[in-house]
C-alpha cells in the first residue's frame, strides 16, 4: 500500500511554523532560512490546494483547515518520536523535568517510577513537588501534573484518571462515632474534630446530613495538602474526607478505617497540562506522558 503522503520536510516546515506563528523562528529551529520554511509551507498548501496560513504583517494565523489539519501531523511526528526513543533509546542521559502536588507524588507517582525507570534506564527523572503547582514557574518544566475542574488559562489538559474520596478515621474513633451517633453521648467524641483541606471547603455539609446525623462534630482544623489531612485522622485527632489513593496506605495497614462505606465523587481529578502555545515536546517528555497515561488507564481498568 502507497501512503499518500506530502515530503515530511514540508510536514516539519508546518509544524514548526504554527508552533511558532513565524517563519523566522521556526526556521531556527529547523537550522534553516526563513525563505526556506516559507517556500516548504507554500509547496504544502499546492499539493494540498488548501491555504493552511494567513500571512499577516509581522506572524502567521492558521487557517480553519490548517488548524484541523496541525493535530493529526504533530501527533504523527510525536508517534515516531516516541518509538523511536523507546525502541532504540536516548543518545546519552537525558532528564525530564516533572512537576506535581506532593500529594499525588508520595501516594501515586513515585510508588510507580520504578517501572518506568526500569524500562528507560537511560532518562533521569528530576521530580519537583508543591502544594500549589500554580505559583512554579513552568519554564524548564516537561511535564505538569496538577489536581483541579481541568480548566487552566493558557493549557490543555488531559485527564489522568479520577479518584473517589472517603470518609476516614482510626477504627477506634469510628466505633465510638457509630456509637455517639445511635445513642446520642456527644462526650464519646468531644476529642474529635473535621478537616477541611483548601479548595474543597463545602463538601462536609452534605456529609453531615447525609452520613454523620448527630455526631455533632465542627470542621476547625484547615489544612493545605491530603498528606496533612491523613496523617491527622491516622493520629486519632480527627475525620478526614481525602481521595481513596491518599488514605489507602494506612487503610491497607490498618490504621485508618471507613467511616461509611460509600465513595464520594467530586469534579476533582488529576490532569496533565500542555500549553497552548507549547514549544517543542522532548521525545522522552512524550515517552514518559504516554506511559503514564497508561498506567492509569490499566489500573482504572481494575
Amino acid at each position: 500500500m502507497a501512503y499518500q503522503l506530502p515530503p515530511l520536510n514540508w510536514l516539519r516546515a508546518f509544524e514548526a511554523a504554527a508552533r511558532y506563528n513565524n517563519f523566522t523562528t521556526a526556521a531556527k529551529e529547523l537550522n534553516l532560512t526563513p525563505a526556506a520554511v516559507s517556500h516548504q509551507v507554500r509547496s504544502l498548501e499546492k499539493e494540498l490546494d488548501f491555504l493552511l496560513f494567513e500571512r499577516l504583517a509581522r506572524s502567521l494565523k492558521l487557517t480553519d483547515k490548517g488548524r484541523a489539519y496541525l493535530p493529526a501531523v504533530r501527533r504523527a511526528f510525536e508517534d515516531i518520536s516516541v518509538s523511536t526513543t523507546g525502541l532504540f533509546g536516548t543518545k546519552g542521559k537525558q532528564t525530564i523535568n516533572i512537576l506535581c502536588t506532593v500529594a499525588f507524588s508520595v501516594s501515586w507517582l513515585a510508588p510507580r517510577l520504578k517501572n518506568f525507570l526500569t524500562k528507560y534506564p537511560d532518562i533521569n527523572i528530576r521530580l519537583h513537588t508543591a502544594i500549589w503547582t500554580e505559583s512554579l514557574d513552568h519554564d524548564n518544566i516537561d511535564i505538569d501534573i496538577r489536581s483541579g475542574h481541568g480548566n487552566w488559562p493558557g493549557f490543555h489538559s488531559q485527564k489522568i484518571h479520577t479518584e473517589p474520596s472517603v470518609l476516614v478515621a482510626t477504627p477506634d474513633n469510628v466505633k465510638l462515632l457509630k456509637q455517639s451517633i445511635e445513642t446520642g453521648n456527644k462526650s464519646l467524641i468531644s476529642h474529635l474534630s473535621c478537616v477541611r483541606i483548601m479548595g474543597c471547603e463545602g463538601r462536609w455539609q452534605k456529609i453531615f446530613e447525609t452520613h454523620l446525623k448527630g455526631a455533632d462534630l465542627e470542621v476547625n482544623i484547615t489544612v493545605d495538602t491530603s498528606l496533612n489531612s491523613v496523617q491527622l485522622a491516622s493520629s486519632g485527632a480527627c475525620v478526614s474526607l481525602v481521595l481513596k489513593a491518599h488514605a489507602q496506605p494506612d487503610l491497607d495497614n490498618g490504621k485508618l478505617m471507613r467511616v461509611v462505606e460509600q465513595d464520594f465523587d467530586y469534579d476533582d481529578s488529576h490532569y496533565l497540562l500542555t500549553p497552548i502555545k507549547n514549544e517543542k515536546s522532548k521525545p522522552e517528555s512524550l515517552l514518559f506522558r504516554n506511559w503514564l497515561l497508561d498506567q492509569a488507564q490499566i489500573e482504572q481498568k481494575h
